[in-house]
C-alpha cells in the first residue's frame, strides 16, 4: 500500500491516466497513461493499490 506521507494526486486524475491506459484507442494515450501512473506512484501494482485504498476511504461513512 502506498506511504500515506507521500503527496499523490487527486484520484480523479489518477482515475483518468487509468481510463487512458485502459480504454483508449489510441496507441500513444495508452502509453501516457502507463508512464504517468508508474513516474507517480513507482508500479502499477501501487497505483491500483491508491486508487482501491481511496475508494475505500470515500465509501467509509
Amino acid at each position: 500500500m502506498p506511504d500515506t506521507q507521500t503527496k499523490y494526486p487527486p484520484l480523479p486524475l489518477v482515475q483518468t491516466w487509468v481510463w487512458m491506459m485502459v480504454e483508449s484507442n489510441t496507441p500513444e494515450i495508452r502509453e501516457k497513461g502507463k508512464n504517468n501512473l508508474i513516474n507517480c506512484f513507482g508500479s502499477l501494482a501501487k497505483a491500483n493499490d491508491y486508487v482501491h485504498q481511496q475508494l475505500q476511504t470515500t465509501k467509509a461513512p
